[in-house]
């Protein structure tokens, strides 16, 4: 699995030539085979509640959609491979019709509270339902209303990291009231204090 190898096209390596990064990127090239993902990566994509994928379609614009469920939805099944339980939704079917034609895909996976950013070339596969039932328990969702329509597997080509650059942190509700807790605690056990001096001072 080499990003860089995959991603730098002739096209882009000129490019990076004309504005003298390509020497840098040549080396990152040469050093960068990883063999499948590695424990960070394979947490990182554990804990995710969302991603993007983009997919190419036959009027050849590539289309680009928002993935979400509830956390872990995203299951690692080995270390090249990933899949998810495919949600009832609008009911376009733009990016299922796109794979049906191009098993390729790119995928984004952000976490904005520790400012990171995996993004990861698969071949994508769409699996029945019917077809493969321990697949199916393996990759549902847990404690989780949902109307299941398909099955989507990743087989991964290559990913890599992106800078932290100009992503700014942002919280769901859920961690911010979390995050709150300690110091609700706190305020709650001041108030129960002053309440019970008050009690004492109005006794004598």
């Amino acid at each position: 699995m080499n990003y860089a190898q995959l991603a730098f096209t002739d096209a882009i390596k000129k490019m990076q030539e004309e504005v003298g990064s390509r020497s840098a990127y040549d080396r990152m090239e040469k050093m960068s085979v990883v063999d499948g993902l590695t424990d960070n990566e394979i947490n990182f994509i554990g804990d995710r509640d969302s991603f993007y994928m983009a997919s190419f379609g036959e009027n050849e614009y590539p289309y680009i959609q928002h993935r979400g469920g509830p956390a872990g939805f995203i299951k690692v099944i080995d270390n090249k491979t990933i899949g998810i339980v495919d949600f009832s939704g609008n009911r376009q079917y733009i990016s299922t019709g796109n794979i049906s034609k191009n098993e390729k895909v790119a995928l984004i996976l952000l976490s904005y509270p520790q400012r990171a950013r995996l993004k990861i070339y698969a071949n994508a596969k769409i699996v029945d339902l019917e077809e493969n039932e321990e697949l199916y328990n393996l990759l549902k969702p847990a404690d989780y209303k949902f109307k299941p329509e398909r099955m989507m597997i990743f087989e991964i080509q290559a990913y890599d990291w992106n800078c932290p650059q100009h992503i700014t942190p942002r919280y769901t509700t859920e961690e911010i009231e979390e995050a709150l807790l300690p110091q609700r605690e706190y305020i709650k056990n001041l108030e129960n204090k002053i309440k019970e001096l008050e009690s004492k001072l109005s006794g004598k």
